[in-house]
């Protein structure tokens, strides 16, 4: 006798739903996109327990027969596709037939559905059958999923916390809402409504909802096209960060996706924007031919292959891009939050006398009479923080903050930005920021991130140049000891290396010397940007020309910068100033971090109690 047998049906979907239902979250993800394919416009979601209770998904779609509804059950029973030549293109959410199949073997199911001439009612525990009748005429699907791993009790030992099951859930229910902004979405834990939208197809709507209105007020629209793919979507300005990519929400024709390349591309799109370690929020939707995407990897359907995924990168990298450089400015302080309740009652003395204060009649309550005042106090603040000649005698002259392009009457390649603002130098804080005023309020500088941001933008230029001839000989060439392994991974990056401006030459089996170097370099600090570049090189196997340009930009602009307690001249001042606002970006340096910050006039008479709505 044969050792080989069929698996019976339940058996074998318990098996598969090891696959389709992982979590309860893996319910829901299936059961929505379900309620999305039959064409439902609002969805709730009701847990008990983060779902390993009790999960109920309740649309207003399509809703089934009693046929349908039976045979839903059953393992491979789809309506999404009817032959191989759909399986690539599939434009529905849902297609191998594998869920419901899946959840019904490990939970005990309550199904509800019409399709508005007749209502089914079916309870099934275990993948088996234990009551069919007639339900209600209600349109659209109720389906309860209880008892969730009832029958398989070592997958309920690998569940986490009930607040980590439900954060996924949560999460999950937030891309729906993102990908689908015309469908009313509502979810429910243990009666207590966590999520709400109104369906009324605005993204904006739906990122207020999710991360409120401030957030969604500071999020960039942004759209491209080319010849295969359209993208659209939304993402933050710099200055609204997070510490991991989970805030990329990436949609590929509708379908929520994992993809490392898109995500990293996104984040590339921010380079010299964002802080170290930080991401940003961005929700990028993509549209094309279903041919082009292969979406039958996994049971989960969130890992997906693309064709034609460099020109796909391309176009995110260029348009998140361009959004990001035309939106960015500098960020404002706004006006505090009032304070809610007095912590004691000394708070509620100090208001008093604010609010009651008498009011003088002969003065007129007008913008420019508020103008002026404003103007009187940066006046007065100027006189206190400008520098007395004893102490200017004893300060060191500081260096030309222009750099070696100021020899050059004007930019060419630089437009003079619109955006920067007109601004006269006040003073300086700390020896580290620049106090500089214009109309419609007073801005911080700070000086370092300010000249940081100028020499990038010349070491990056400068670095690109490989026809370049300005170098400066070595009396006596530098030296530099690797190990063997080190030394042949270098002697494999001499190219790569030369085109970044070190000049290397093999001195022997591990030794390396230098005879020359850009007359550019970082005055004093030569030899450590060439060790820098040369580390770089080592901690990484395959070299990124581009990438090893723009890291020695990044790292010469540093060290050239004037650092912070450095106590310039006015007019030292100034001329940094004039030379950030030719800057193809000023509001960021190379890092990241802000350039300056603006205080509104308007903000600051409010602090003051000069106005009081």
């Amino acid at each position: 006798m044969g050792k080989i047998r069929l698996m019976d049906e339940p058996l074998s979907n318990k098996i598969a739903a090891g696959e389709v239902v992982e979590r309860p979250t893996s319910v829901v993800k299936e059961l929505v996109e379900n309620a999305i394919d039959a064409g439902s416009t609002a969805i709730e979601v009701l847990l008990e327990e983060a779902g390993l209770t009790s999960i109920q998904i309740i649309d207003n779609g399509a809703g089934m027969d009693e046929e349908d509804a039976l045979l839903s059950f059953s393992r491979h029973a789809t309506s999404k596709i009817e032959n191989e030549h759909d399986l690539f293109r599939i434009r529905t959410l849902g297609f191998r037939g594998e869920a419901l199949a899946s959840i019904a073997s490990v939970s005990k199911v309550v199904l509800d559905t019409s399709d508005g001439t007749a209502g089914t009612h079916l309870e099934i525990e275990g993948g088996r059958l234990t009551e069919q009748r007639a339900g209600a005429l209600r349109q659209g699907t109720d389906i309860r999923i209880g008892q969730l791993f009832f029958n398989t009790p070592a997958r309920l030992k690998y569940m986490k916390t009930l607040q980590t099951e439900l954060g996924h859930t949560i999460d999950l229910m937030n891309r729906f809402a993102l990908s689908y902004p015309g469908i009313s979405f509502r979810l429910v834990h243990d009666g207590k409504q966590l999520l709400q939208t109104a369906g009324s197809g605005e993204i904006r709507r739906v990122l207020a909802d999710i991360y409120g209105v401030a957030i969604a007020k500071k999020m960039v629209a942004f759209e491209g096209e080319s010849a295969d793919y359209q993208i659209e979507g939304f993402a933050s300005l710099p200055e609204i960060t997070r510490a991991n990519k989970n805030y990329i929400s990436l949609f590929v024709n509708g379908r929520w996706v994992k993809h490392y390349a898109i995500a990293n591309t996104v984040h590339k799109a921010y380079h010299t924007f964002l802080p170290l370690e930080r991401q940003p929020i961005v929700v990028l939707n993509i549209k094309g031919d279903p041919y082009l995407t292969d979406v039958n990897v996994h049971p989960a359907k969130q890992q997906i292959r693309l064709s034609k995924e460099k020109e796909l990168l391309e176009l995110v990298h260029d348009t998140i891009r361009r959004a990001i450089q035309t939106a960015v400015r500098a960020p404002v302080i706004e006006k505090p939050q009032p304070v809610k309740q007095a912590p004691s009652r000394q708070l509620d003395l100090w208001k008093r006398p604010v609010e009651e204060m008498p009011r003088e009649p002969e003065r007129k309550q007008t913008m420019d009479w508020k103008h002026e005042q404003l103007q009187e106090r940066v006046e007065d603040f100027r006189v206190e923080t400008r520098v007395e000649p004893a102490v200017e005698k004893t300060l060191e002259p500081v260096e030309d903050v222009r750099g070696p392009y100021e020899e050059q009457e004007s930019r060419p390649d630089i437009d003079d930005s619109p955006q920067f603002p007109e601004l006269e130098v006040v003073g300086q804080i700390h020896g580290t920021y620049i106090v500089a005023q214009s109309s419609d309020g007073f801005y911080l500088i700070d000086q370092h991130a300010a000249q940081e941001r100028i020499k990038y933008e010349f070491f990056r230029e400068k670095v690109g140049d490989t026809d370049s001839n300005e170098r400066q000989s070595l009396l006596l060439p530098l030296t530099f000891h690797y190990s063997r392994d080190e030394a042949m991974h270098l002697k494999e990056q001499l190219n790569a290396l030369e085109e970044s401006g070190v000049f290397l030459e093999e001195f022997g089996d591990t030794t390396f010397i230098v005879r020359e170097y850009p007359t550019w370099f970082p005055k004093g600090f030569e030899q450590e940007v060439i060790e820098d570049l040369i580390e770089q090189v080592l901690s990484e196997r395959k070299v990124d020309i581009k990438k090893l340009r723009e890291e020695a930009a990044i790292m010469m602009s540093c060290k050239r910068s004037i650092k912070a307690n450095h106590f310039l001249q006015k007019h030292d001042m100034e001329r940094l100033l004039a030379d950030l606002k030719l800057a193809e970006q000023p509001f960021t340096c190379p890092h990241g971090r802000p350039v300056i910050i603006h205080f509104k006039t308007y903000d600051i008479e409010k602090m003051f109690k000069r106005v009081m709505n």
